[in-house]
């Protein structure tokens, strides 16, 4: 489904609770189903007989979803990359621990819950939890999200938000066997949210990042304010990619559907250990060391490359971290070296190799380097001239990492990362940099010795 593109940064974990539940208390109360057109000018929608979700659908085991267009309950983890309004997007699709139940025509349906993790230009844009369940002929429904969008480091806000059962009906997210023509609305309530899709084409094959597929569909999606933009989905995947007026999303890997049952490349394990030398070597400002780390680093990709087989977009973002690792890293002049930029590129390339990693090991794994990364990005931007909002900002991809790990550590190593957070928020809000910093280097040693 399509995401807010205004650029977005979050508050804290209460603050996004305390929003999230005075926006709830905000809705109208619910309705019966409509076929209302929901566009802004209630005109353009398809034929109300072209609708597929029309009939009441009933629930029996809800929350395993095997549709496979949409198979919200076995992909763990699915990575994004693309653009929009040519800036770079990243987003992070987790499938969470837990469900929710949704009180609804009389049913009492559980379901499972998705967290999406969007970032625009290497900052937290918007955060949200989604809710599906699948029905007993195999059509994927969608029961709401909790969504909170950010700017400068606090919720700007949470519009968008709905929950069905409280707002009006769920909304068929994909149905069990779509046909070319077939019409749902993935969300359905006129005032508040809208979008429909149309199936254009069926059986299409898709490049994947585990090679060719078929089986996929494409989408006509027609937006609450009239606009269109292409939707592809890929069995084993669910949404794959959507292009939107020059904007683009696209999914980069997934898991388990890509996972590898083999070792990572030694020259992965070279790119992960070079970019974290670098990020230390910068402190020192130990130049010719960082030279020859980066030469190396850039050895290995290209050794890596010439052998192929490595996802496309996972390919160009790796080429492209390296690049601006290089560009600020071996500047002629050690005179105008950049300590800040080398870290913050050390960083992007730690992150495009564990995109990477991803394929060879446990997804917990690469979300525990994930907080380490992030708690790296603190220290950088707690240096920087105006460290507030960005500051604030990496807390808040802390924690949204911390949901993500927190139920597969023990009770002990959660209870000291939560405190641990809470004391980063608290010196984030209060301005007390020198404490950030120390805060997160302890989350960082955290985060380190889990992975092993």
């Amino acid at each position: 489904m399509s995401r807010s593109t205004g650029i977005v940064v979050t508050l804290a974990i209460a603050a996004v609770a305390v929003a999230g539940l005075y926006a709830l208390s905000q809705k109208r109360p619910a309705r019966t189903p409509t076929t209302a057109c929901g566009t802004e000018s209630a005109s353009g929608c398809a034929p109300e007989s072209s609708r597929v979700d029309l009939a009441t659908p009933t629930f029996s085991n809800p929350t395993r979803i095997t549709n496979r267009l949409f198979p919200a309950s076995e992909v763990d983890q699915t990575l994004l990359l693309g653009t929009v309004d040519g800036h770079p997007l990243r987003v992070e699709y987790t499938l969470l621990p837990g469900t929710k139940t949704f009180e609804w025509n009389g049913q009492r349906v559980e379901t499972r819950i998705v967290q999406y993790v969007a970032y625009l230009d290497r900052r937290i844009n918007e955060v949200a939890l989604d809710w599906y369940a699948q029905a007993d002929d195999g059509a994927v429904w969608y029961f709401g999200e909790d969504v909170a969008d950010y700017r400068d480091g606090v919720v700007e806000t949470t519009e968008g938000t709905w929950v069905a059962g409280k707002d009006g009906p769920p909304a068929m997210i994909m149905p069990a066997h779509p046909s070319v023509g077939d019409v749902y609305r993935v969300e359905n309530i006129p005032g508040v949210v809208f979008e429909e899709i149309t199936v254009k084409q069926v059986d299409v094959p898709i490049d994947t990042p585990q090679g060719p597929v078929r089986g996929g569909m494409i989408g006509d999606q027609l937006h609450v304010d009239g606009s269109h933009s292409d939707k592809l989905f890929a069995p084993g995947y669910g949404e794959f990619s959507t292009v939107r007026a020059g904007d683009i999303e696209a999914v980069s890997l997934a898991v388990p559907v890509d996972a590898r049952h083999t070792p990572a490349p030694a020259e992965l394990e070279t790119i992960l250990a070079g970019a974290t030398s670098v990020f230390e070597t910068v402190g020192g400002e130990n130049w010719a060391v960082i030279s020859a780390t980066v030469q190396r680093l850039q050895t290995a990709w290209s050794a890596w490359r010439a052998r192929g087989d490595i996802p496309r977009l996972l390919e160009v973002q790796m080429t492209r971290a390296l690049a601006a690792l290089r560009g600020d890293a071996l500047r002629p002049a050690v005179a105008d070296r950049n300590a800040a930029g080398a870290r913050t590129a050390a960083i992007d390339v730690g992150q495009a190799g564990l995109d990477l990693l991803l394929r060879h090991r446990p997804r917990v794994e690469i979300d525990l380097a994930r907080l380490e990364l992030w708690a790296r990005q603190l220290v950088v931007d707690a240096s920087s001239e105006s460290p507030g909002a960005t500051v604030i900002g990496d807390v808040v991809s802390l924690e949204r990492i911390r949901d993500r790990v927190a139920h597969l550590v023990s009770p002990s190593v959660a209870a000291e990362l939560d405190a641990r957070l809470t004391e980063l928020r608290a010196a984030a809000m209060e301005q007390e940099f020198v404490d950030a910093k120390a805060t997160a280097a302890r989350i960082r040693t955290l985060a380190q010795q889990l992975q092993h």
